[in-house]
This record gives C-alpha cells, sequence and structure tokens, in this order.
C-alpha cells in the first residue's frame, strides 16, 4: 500500500470506525472533540455486518434487502452524528472490516483513524488480537484506540521510546498533532538480576541514557520549531508494559503513543499474539503509529 506523505500540518480529516453501538460513543465523543481541535472533517464509517452487535439484531432484522440494510445503517449513522459543531461525512461499506476501513481511510485522506474498545462480540475480535496487526500493517495512518471518556484535549501525552526508528515517528505524529503540548518521552530499562521493586534507576545509568541513546534520538529527530523544549525524558526500571502502566496511572496519562516496531524487541508485541494484552495493560487511550518502511 502506498504511504501517505508526512505532513507537519494538523489532520485535515478524522475517520471514526464504528459498529453504530453503545461501545463506539467514546471513540465517537473523541474523534469529534479532535475534529473540532483541528477543525477538520469528520469522516463517520461503518461495515456493514449483520447481526454485529446485539443492540442492532431488531434493527438487521428489519431490513429485508442489501439496500434496506445500508439505508438503515446509514440513518443509524447520521443521528449518532448528528448536532456535532464540526463538518461530517457519512460512509457505510461492505465487504472484510480491516480492509473497508483502509479503504474508506485513503479515500476520503483521512490522516487518523478513531476507533473504540471492544471484547466478545465481532466488533471486539476486530479490536483485539491478531486483527489489531492487520489494522497496523494495512493503515498508513496511525491509529487511535479510545478508553476513556474525553474530558477535553488530550493533556498529559506521553510517547513510549526504546530510542528506535519506530518509537521516533511515534514521537514525530505526538508533536505534529499536539503542537503545544508538554510530551513526555518514557523509557523502561530492564536491569539485569535486580531484585529491587522501585522503578527507579542510579544516577550513573541515567546518565549514561541520557548524554548516550536519548541524546542521539534527539537529534536525529526531525521536529517541529520549538518541538524539543516542550519534551522532558522519565526513565525507570522495570519492563515496558508493567512499569509504563504504573506510570500512566500515579501520572493521570491521557494519552499513550507508541510504535510497532523497536530495535529491542519492546514496542515488537504490538504485533504478536500479546497484542491485546498490551493494550489492555494501558489504562488509557492509545495511539498506535504505523512506521512507513513497516509497508509490506
Amino acid at each position: 500500500m502506498s504511504e501517505q506523505p508526512r505532513s507537519d500540518a494538523a489532520p485535515v480529516s478524522v475517520l471514526l470506525a464504528t459498529d453504530l453501538s453503545v461501545r463506539c460513543d467514546r471513540a465517537l465523543d473523541r474523534a469529534a472533540q479532535l475534529a473540532g481541535e483541528w477543525q477538520a472533517m469528520l469522516v463517520g464509517v461503518n461495515v456493514l455486518e449483520t447481526g454485529q452487535a446485539p443492540d442492532l439484531v431488531l434493527g438487521w432484522a428489519s431490513a429485508r434487502d442489501d439496500a434496506s440494510l445500508a439505508r438503515f445503517a446509514e440513518q443509524r449513522l447520521q443521528e449518532d452524528l448528528a448536532g456535532l459543531d464540526v463538518p461530517v461525512r457519512l460512509r457505510i461499506e461492505r465487504g472484510e472490516p480491516v480492509q473497508a476501513i483502509a479503504k474508506a481511510a485513503r479515500e476520503t485522506g483521512s490522516a487518523l483513524v478513531v476507533t473504540g474498545v471492544a471484547s466478545n462480540e465481532l466488533w471486539g475480535r476486530l479490536l483485539l488480537g491478531s486483527t489489531v496487526e492487520s489494522l497496523i500493517r494495512q493503515l498508513p495512518q496511525p491509529l487511535l484506540v479510545v478508553r476513556q471518556r474525553p474530558r477535553g484535549r488530550y493533556q498529559r501525552i506521553l510517547v513510549a521510546t526504546d530510542f528506535s526508528d519506530s518509537s521516533r515517528h511515534a514521537l514525530h505524529a505526538a508533536a505534529r498533532y499536539f503542537p503545544d503540548r508538554e510530551l513526555v518521552l518514557y523509557h523502561a530499562t530492564e536491569a539485569p538480576m535486580s531484585d529491587r521493586l522501585e522503578r527507579v534507576i542510579d544516577g550513573q545509568t541515567r546518565q549514561h541514557i541520557e548524554e548516550g541513546d536519548y541524546a542521539a534520538f534527539l537529534a536525529a529527530s526531525d521536529l517541529p520549531e520549538g518541538a524539543g523544549t516542550r519534551i522532558r525524558i522519565v526513565i525507570e526500571q522495570g519492563s515496558l508494559g508493567a512499569s509504563l502502566s504504573h506510570y500512566v496511572r500515579e501520572h493521570a496519562v491521557d494519552l499513550v503513543v507508541m510504535g510497532t516496531h523497536g530495535r529491542s524487541g519492546l514496542m515488537n508485541v504490538l504485533l504478536g499474539s500479546a497484542a491485546s494484552e498490551l493494550l489492555q495493560w494501558v489504562p488509557c487511550d492509545t495511539l498506535v503509529v504505523r512506521e512507513p518502511r513497516a509497508g509490506e
């Protein structure tokens, strides 16, 4: 799939992938908030799947043919997006969900895809498990998975890093999308044979990382002007999933931004069997940014 050219501007179109059930209400609210913040178009997309949610079964049953089903879905989508103070476009797609979402994002020029968290039902299998890998691999756009009810703009934003090219691309996206907010660049380092429960590291290790990997990482980053002054490094001891989750809870982080590959394997968990587990570990919204070279 062809890559989208990089832009230092905010997105002009945000795509909401919704199954029209209450599961996607938080994602809808966040997509609308971001579209308003960026003065962007909100594109609402539903992929037709008969019986995709229990609360829609009666509606599906009343639609006797494919055209009626499409009209019913479009009506529900229109009702969900009515009254928003942003420009809105509706799309009803057919076919395999991941491919349909990728097609809609490409054709509408959407720079971000937003969706919600679910489990067990068809839409849950779309979001959790192996389909996360399919979405990330097929979408040039970052994927925002919404867990929390929006209470205004994202204010406390964390970018997980192992100082790889993939995490640098995630930092670029965060700096571009949120140009006026502080970004916490979070790195977890595992100390071999350590029996300490604390997540603090000794001063010598911190200095080595800050003057080595961190300095080189920032020097190689093509950030918007002034973005470097808004970045604060946090280095803790422990595994990425456990340490990051603790930090997110302790500091009320609104959004975690991460890449899809890593030089040390820390990020590769997103593309493996533990994808759903990692998304469940992080107790806030997660923005997954695919590395451009990972388009195979």
